[in-house]
């Protein structure tokens, strides 16, 4: 399971050296919010992506003294475990490859001054590019429409090379950087072809190329910013500062990272809630969609859960904090995710272990095409040398490399948007594979709560008086089950006296003179009251999954109560989705077999399993995966925290405020509706199609101007728009995945 940042293997590694440049792989990311810096946390503004986190811990793991590396690439900061010595090293190692490490604390104080020394770089860079493509574009000029002279050619190489160093200025520096350490990633391709070509005469080209490559980097960098940062706007839903209750009565502005566990804070209608808490005074509605997805205002009363980031709707509340604001359900949500995001799908390291292979075996195929021809078939050395170029930028696998990341991150950033959080791509990929799913009972597929369902009056009691007795002995009782009576029943409560706890059976006391006993069926056995029609009704509820409590007096049975644990509104169109989906639903439960059955049959389960502990699920959980096959389990995250680890994909339901589920699951429900099982599965085989879509598409292109390439009809500019053009292609269509699952798929 995915519980902490993906370690790259070194053969992982490796691979991911084949990918592309850093600014293909992702752009310029959101400042990252204010944080206490850990030690030897260090900002490193050009590490957005695998590829320099693979570089950064190939150089800097081997040295001893580092205990460990901890990449928090959406952030793009990275933490140094290790002697002082150790991290001095490792800090030299990384400077000197090219990276410029700063503490956090001095690198992003606020965010508000690096986000407008990010606005301003990237304004520098907008007017640079835009400078080189007018130059690219006046040197294509020169070389049409002026004379064939060597002034006019001097002037076109003269345009273009200045073109070539506003556009490609990073990619030279990043391009050297990588040859230095003998790898062939899209800087060091690109500068080699267009030096190349520029060398070779064909400098209008090298120049356009060149500005094409950067302007359509930069777009295709704010395309995959976008699936990066999906979830990131989250970020900014709770407020900087709350109201606060101070010792002396009043209320004073308070800012959210100063206010303590157990301090008073209020939030007026239309705010936003600061911190999580429990309501203490006030009732109002609040709408949680921010952290759990659900479409309608959740009510709130004394003793309910708020949560950070959602909005208070029409009434003042007033709550007790119960988590910092780095501890708030929101602020896990966040953290969730951004680990998730830094883990590697099992496809996406398929696709870089191809590309560390296919990239180098490209590069050898283009210098034996620049080298061969001339010597064995007569080619002229200079069409020979530019058709090899033009097969070195067709080389980059920056489309394919791409197309896996920006997918499961669109993948995962649409699952949290539902109120589903999925906790790292490879869970995203394998829950296509399930084909039976455990659920457990109490809380999963019911409500957990035990209401009343049934009264009826027997031995023609007055029915009205029946219930008046019944209600006020249950109120005097704390069981479960006398509570469910005493809230399903109305009415005045009747003094009571010698009122009496009988263990195990119920309780007694006199009601309005008479002796009166509400217990379950065996203190009425025990008392002789027990007739043969009465133990029929009995039967006749207990097989429907029900727990009867009696109501009598010296004389007889005067009603009965059914108690049972009702199941979700949703569990049964929840279970119909993942029938059509070809899964099969199991319930496993600690209840009674009968119970087990009935509940089932209610909700459509046809295996229901009852009176299972959990030493049992766990058996229950590998015979299913003999039986069927990869197999879920869906539970609260509590009592079924070891079968939802043994299961293959784990479903925690009810994760809001819950730690024992974000801990045990791979996949959270934040908002308790039991559809998300099925919409989870059907977004998994979705996004598998659109990784599938992305490497044939990127090969499919590839191999198309490949083929035109050795054939003599693909020049530079074709290979680039072949390179780029892919790449925007597999990233708008892994975009796709934002919008989430489409309507019909959308589960209640």
């Amino acid at each position: 399971m995915a519980r902490h940042l993906h370690e790259h293997t070194p053969a992982e590694a490796a691979a991911a050296d084949a990918c592309c440049g850093p600014a293909a792989c992702c752009g310029p990311a959101a400042p990252a919010p204010a944080e206490a810096a850990a030690p030897n946390t260090f900002r490193i503004a050009t590490m957005d992506c695998s590829v320099e986190e693979s570089e950064i811990r190939r150089l800097a793991e081997p040295i001893a003294g580092i205990r460990g590396l901890h990449f928090r690439l959406p952030q793009r900061t990275l933490r140094i475990d290790g002697s002082d010595d150790a991290v001095q090293q490792a800090l030299a190692a990384i400077r000197k490859a090219g990276f410029v490490p700063e503490p956090l604390a001095a690198a992003a104080p606020a965010g508000n001054a690096a986000g407008g020394e990010m606005h301003e770089h990237a304004a520098t860079g907008h007017a640079r590019l835009a400078a080189a493509l007018a130059l690219a574009l006046a040197a294509e000029a020169v070389s049409f429409f002026a004379p064939d002279t060597t002034a006019w050619a001097g002037a076109g190489m003269a345009v273009a090379a200045v073109a070539i160093w506003l556009a490609g200025l990073d990619t030279y520096a990043k391009g050297l950087t990588a040859l230095r350490h003998g790898k062939l990633n899209i800087n060091a391709l690109m500068s080699v072809a267009v030096t190349g070509a520029f060398v070779i005469g064909q400098w209008p080209e090298a120049a356009m190329v060149m500005a094409l490559y950067a302007i359509a980097e930069l777009i295709e960098a704010r395309a995959v910013d976008r699936a990066r940062n999906a979830i990131k706007g989250l970020v900014g839903l709770a407020p900087d500062a709350a109201e606060v209750a101070q010792p002396d009565g009043g209320w004073r502005r308070i800012k959210a990272s100063e206010i303590p566990i157990g301090a008073i804070a209020r939030v007026k209608p239309g705010e936003r809630v600061v911190l999580d808490g429990v309501v203490t005074r006030g009732h109002s509605s609040i709408d949680q969609a921010p952290v759990t997805g659900e479409s309608i205002p959740a009510d709130k009363e004394p003793g309910s859960p708020v949560f950070a980031g959602t909005i208070n709707q029409n009434g003042e509340l007033e709550f007790r904090v119960t988590a910092l604001a780095d501890d708030s359900t929101l602020a896990r949500i966040i953290h969730a995710v951004e680990e998730a995001q830094g883990t590697r799908a099992p496809t996406q390291r398929f696709v870089d272990r191809f590309a560390a292979i296919y990239t180098p075996a490209v590069f050898a195929l283009a210098l034996a095409v620049a080298v061969l021809p001339p010597l064995l078939l007569g080619w002229p050395w200079l069409a020979a040398v530019y058709k090899a170029l033009v097969l070195l930028v067709i080389a980059c696998p920056c489309a394919l490399v791409i197309s896996t990341p920006v997918t499961v991150v669109s993948g995962l950033a649409a699952a949290a948007r539902r109120g589903i959080l999925i906790k790292g791509g490879v869970h995203l990929e394998h829950a296509r594979l399930l084909k039976a799913v455990a659920f457990d009972k109490t809380g999963t597929l019911t409500e957990g709560k035990p209401r009343l369902v049934a009264f009826q009056a027997w031995r023609q009691a007055d029915e009205d008086q029946a219930r008046r007795w019944a209600r006020s002995l249950a109120l005097r009782s704390d069981h479960p089950v006398s509570i469910s009576i005493a809230q399903g029943l109305e009415g005045d409560a009747l003094p009571i006296d010698g009122f009496k706890a009988l263990p195990g059976r119920g309780v007694e006391g006199v009601v309005d003179g008479h002796p009166m006993v509400l217990g379950n069926r065996r203190l009425i056995t025990e008392r002789g009251q027990a007739d043969p029609a009465l133990e029929a009704e009995l039967a006749a509820h207990e097989a429907q999954g029900r727990t009867i409590t009696l109501l009598a007096d010296a004389h007889g049975v005067l009603a009965l109560f059914a108690v049972a644990d009702t199941l979700r509104p949703s569990s049964v169109a929840a279970i119909a989705a993942l029938r059509q989906l070809g899964v099969a639903p199991v319930m496993l439960t600690g209840d009674n077999p009968a119970t087990a059955l009935a509940v089932g049959r209610e909700a459509g389960i046809d295996d229901a399993r009852g009176g299972l502990l959990p030493d049992d699920k766990l058996s229950a959980i590998q015979d299913m995966r003999r039986r069927y096959g990869p197999t879920g389990m869906t539970g609260d995250g509590i009592n079924d925290a070891p079968a939802l680890a043994q299961a293959d994909i784990g479903f925690a339901m009810g994760g809001a405020g819950t730690d024992t589920a974000m801990e045990a699951a791979d996949v959270v429900i934040m908002n308790d509706q039991l559809g998300r099982v099925a919409e989870t599965i059907r977004l998994s085989r979705r996004t598998h199609a659109v990784l599938w879509q992305n490497i044939t598409l990127a090969l499919g292109i590839k191999a198309v101007f490949f083929v035109l390439a050795v054939f003599g009809s693909a020049t530079m500019w074709m290979a680039v728009f072949a390179d780029m053009g892919a790449s925007l292609l597999v990233v708008a269509n892994g975009l796709r995945l934002l919008r989430g699952v489409p309507a019909p798929f959308r589960s209640p």
